[in-house]
């Protein structure tokens, strides 16, 4: 992915889910989706929606915050969906092709926010697919880099991680583990999609080391298993 469209990446994510709730019965749009804040699939689509939205409009304050989300929701809690998707789509339409100027850090939690997001609703709608998709390369990228911070500031050593496309080394110096596993379970891993044990079962030469794979803010990770 040496020329990445982060537009088009965003872009690719909003349209699978659209296509995914668009039709949904009210029942299926009223499941929770796992690892969520408790969201309905329509909740998590509201959030999405209205992070595009508070974009457009300049409200980012307290980006990303639990107050910042919640309120993106509360907001659209009654809004039929196909309401909240074509705001989604008009608002969308604004800020994709602002996406490849927004600071790297940010433009990474974006992303991998969206495709955090895709699998939560496939995971309530049990519609599993797109696990190698550029958005699932894309984030393991960027969460590859967020493993290797920790794994150095924690003195832990350099992990290789040995996946479906190939391997990659997180942290300076030389490995002190090895992990085999894909691409998708190391990001729904990282952000809090898989238990502590789920984790130590991956294919480890080496400590099983669960702690330096979930990212800070979503540590330690699911207290029960999450299969998907």
């Amino acid at each position: 992915m040496s020329e990445i469209d982060h537009g088009a990446l965003y872009r690719s994510i909003r349209l699978r889910i659209t296509e995914l709730v668009r039709d949904a019965p009210a029942e299926e749009l009223d499941r929770i989706a796992p690892a969520t804040p408790a969201w309905r699939v329509r909740d998590v689509v509201a959030h999405l929606a209205g992070a595009t939205a508070d974009a457009v409009a300049g409200n980012l304050e307290g980006v990303a915050t639990d107050a910042w989300t919640e309120a993106q929701v509360d907001a659209r809690r009654h809004t039929p969906i196909d309401e909240v998707l074509a705001e989604w789509a008009r608002c969308s339409e604004l800020v994709e092709p602002t996406i490849a100027s927004i600071p790297p850090p940010m433009r990474t939690m974006l992303l991998t926010d969206a495709v955090t997001h895709e699998h939560d609703v496939r995971g309530a709608l049990g519609r599993p697919g797109e696990r190698e998709s550029d958005a699932i390369a894309f984030s393991f990228a960027g969460i590859v880099r967020g493993i290797g911070g920790q794994r150095d500031q924690a003195g832990a050593g350099a992990l290789r991680v040995v996946h479906e496309a190939g391997e990659v080394v997180a942290g300076d110096g030389d490995p002190t583990a090895t992990v085999r596993t894909s691409r998708f379970e190391v990001v729904r891993a990282a952000v809090g999609r898989r238990s502590p044990d789920q984790i130590a079962a991956w294919d480890w030469d080496g400590e099983p080391d669960p702690t330096s794979i979930v990212l800070g803010r979503f540590a330690p990770g699911r207290p029960a298993p999450l299969a998907e």
